[in-house]
């Protein structure tokens, strides 16, 4: 559960390649980890049965988001995501304004 806004979110959705190569081991070491840094908030993740996925984590601020992407084993996950997991993929962040949970919604 994330607090209330504003916060941050950073989208990734990619399309995988057919190698798994230990993706399943470095994503869930990447999640473990990303829970240990300061400013980190939760994650959602889906994937389809066609390879594409979108992870949504939800940071604090943006100076948490550089931490994140500058820690030395997710650059390592990065790199080999690059190199061997990944056909495409594209990285958004955001600033979320409001948010809103249901079934009551608003």
């Amino acid at each position: 559960m994330t607090p209330e806004p504003p916060y941050y979110a950073v989208i990734f959705t990619a399309r995988r390649t057919s190698e798994d190569g230990g993706y399943g081991e470095t994503a869930d070491r990447m999640t473990e980890l990303a829970r240990t840094m300061p400013g980190y908030l939760g994650i959602e993740s889906t994937r389809d049965s066609e390879g594409v996925g979108i992870t949504v984590s939800y940071w604090m601020d943006e100076a948490a988001i550089a931490a994140w992407k500058a820690e030395a084993e997710h650059r390592i996950a990065q790199s080999l995501g690059k190199k061997q997991w990944y056909e495409h993929y594209e990285l958004r962040v955001a600033r979320v304004e409001r948010a809103y949970s249901g079934p009551a919604g608003r």
